[in-house]
């Protein structure tokens, strides 16, 4: 018989770390006498992040007295005491590798289901003194879980803990923190966990990608750069470019999948080499690609390309590669962009029309006015190869033409798409800018449009995640403070900063926000993946080695630092 033997509770404060602010709910102490539970969470406890550590499906996190009792003689300290671990209840019994995702307990006059187990965050570290210890709860096996609440009561210490209902699948707490944390995973679990109701979205979704990453796909872009002579350029509107590219030895080019993008470096001034992201805007050929370049007012390559790029000169191109990708099936498609946004989702419209895609498609387009409108005609020659395409275009500036009734005046509002029949279980590509994707992102979820099957995509720098960190106002990517390195060069290609690398930076994750690069992190010891990132070209070392290496041409920022010069998609 298992027995709860603390009810831990504390509201979220402020802590500083590193030189921010971290609002968290980790520091929780025992308390004596009954307790509510109710669905969200025990009285007189708080959740400082709901997207990742609360919200109905984690309104409990449980952690056993024997894991307390390991830690103890692993870490050699006699200081932890109940409650330190971020759990509400501290039991004894249920351990990790017996309790099961979708077990039934009753406590006291409440009963609880497992949905998870404990999430990888480095906020446990904090409370703990103990940077690595994301990382050894799941190297270790002993994440502890989160329960739901199935029906709210009183709980106190002393009371029993009763088996109601075991899971389905009896798929472990311990077992499916492996599964997607740890490399080895077995497939036949995967397909286990899928099938279980219980489980948490958050991770019904995580291994839905891995049981598509496990299905044979293309390989990545050749690593590295590799030189491309400009075959010829076209001018598609008075501010926008199309670069055509071959490859320069006749060797074959890498296939890239409609809605990739390539990354190329130049030397604008002769000498400093500057490195940005264009997507492929066409299907690509055997032995070319296709670029389409916005000039913007002060952009130093753009400016380049539109005022100094000539025909036969070589550029350094590495490429192709971007998860934004035209996904096969069978479900509606909808290609949604704005400006130069259209470059990736022309890419796919190019595939559509070259195998006869039977999916009903529609394109969606805003432009400044009909001067400004690229790839008009393009398009128009592209969906007229589609019976089953429909399309709209939006002018911001320009009143439509007698007979255009697929030309709207303004900008897509839920008002104005509603009368194109969208299907709700479309899939929709976004690609134009942020305000402008996520307006439309929720204008589409919405109409019904699940939002995993809503995809995005960002020429600039991803929006940061950085669970627990207070916001500040947002800052340009710069040079970092202080005396610059004197290791190699890094560049962030996204965000258009190359700097050399400083050993006074404990990893490329630390050297990204010394430059205010927004960035993704969670657990920052290797073990989560959220701060996976493209590596375009170079080599790195792990300081900590991570519990699961990623996947080819990626690297973890988070422990990690270069070897040589080293050119990252962030």
């Amino acid at each position: 018989m298992s027995t709860l033997l603390s009810v831990n509770v504390g509201m979220p404060k402020d802590v500083p770390w590193q030189g921010r602010t971290v609002r968290t709910g980790a520091w929780k102490s025992p308390v004596s006498g009954r307790r509510m539970v109710r669905r969200l969470n025990v009285e007189g406890d708080g959740q400082g992040d709901l997207a990742g550590h609360g919200g109905e499906i984690r309104a409990v996190l449980v952690y056993q007295a024997q894991s307390y009792e390991y830690w103890r003689k692993q870490l050699g300290r006699d200081d932890l005491t109940f409650g330190i671990f971020g759990e509400n209840f501290t039991v004894d019994g249920l351990p990790d590798d017996e309790v099961c995702i979708g077990d039934r307990y009753r406590v006291g006059e409440a009963e609880f289901e497992v949905t998870q187990p404990r999430v990888t965050c480095y906020r446990v570290g904090m409370r703990l003194g103990e940077p690595t210890m994301a990382a050894l709860l799941v190297a270790h096996h002993r994440p502890g879980f989160y329960l739901r609440v199935i029906t709210e009561g009183h709980v106190q210490a002393g009371d029993a803990i009763t088996l109601v209902r075991r899971g389905p699948g009896e798929l472990s707490v311990a077992d499916t923190d492996a599964l997607l944390y740890l490399p080895g995973r077995d497939p036949a679990k995967l397909r286990t966990a899928l099938d279980i109701p219980a489980l948490s979205p958050g991770w019904q979704q995580s291994f839905r990608e891995l049981a598509a990453a496990a299905q044979p796909v293309e390989g990545p872009g050749r690593p590295g750069f590799r030189p491309m002579r400009v075959a010829r350029i076209v001018p598609e509107t008075a501010d926008v470019s199309s670069v055509h590219l071959d490859t320069a030895d006749g060797t074959p080019l890498p296939e890239a999948r409609p809605g990739q993008y390539l990354v190329l470096r130049v030397s604008v001034d002769g000498t400093a080499r500057e490195t940005r992201s264009y997507s492929l805007s066409s299907a690509p050929a055997a032995d070319g690609y296709r670029i389409s370049v916005k000039h913007e007012p002060h952009g130093k390559v753009s400016g380049y390309i539109h005022a100094r790029l000539r025909t036969g000169d070589l550029v350094d191109v590495a490429g192709p590669r971007g998860t934004f990708v035209l996904e096969p099936g069978t479900r509606p498609v909808v290609l949604v962009s704005a400006g130069i946004g259209a470059t990736p989702v022309l890419a796919m419209l190019h595939r559509f029309a070259a195998v006869r895609d039977p999916r009903p498609l529609w394109w969606i387009h805003t432009a400044h006015d009909r001067a400004h409108h690229a790839f008009a005609d393009e398009t128009r020659a592209l969906l007229a190869q589609l019976p089953g395409a429909h399309a709209h275009i939006y002018y911001t500036a320009e009143i439509p033409r007698p007979g255009e009734e697929h030309i709207t005046r303004g900008r897509p509002t839920a008002l104005s798409l509603a009368p194109l029949g969208i299907p709700a279980d479309a899939d929709a590509y976004l690609c134009g800018p942020t305000a402008f994707m996520d307006d439309l992102g929720g204008i589409l979820r919405d109409h019904g449009l699940r939002p995993e099957r809503i995809h995005t995509e960002r020429f600039s720098a991803l929006a940061a995640v950085n669970p627990g960190v207070t916001p500040t106002a947002a800052v340009r990517p710069h040079q970092p403070s202080g005396p610059p390195g004197t290791g190699p060069l890094i560049t962030f290609a996204r965000s258009g900063i190359t700097t050399p690398w400083s050993p006074a930076c404990a990893s490329l994750l630390e050297l990204a926000e010394a430059c205010d690069i927004p960035t993704r992190w969670s657990c920052r010891t290797g073990v989560c993946h959220t701060c996976v990132t493209p590596l375009v070209t170079g080599d790195i070392a792990y300081t900590t080695p991570p519990l699961e290496l990623p996947g080819p041409g990626s690297v973890l920022v988070c422990c990690s630092t270069p070897t040589t010069e080293v050119v990252l998609d962030l």
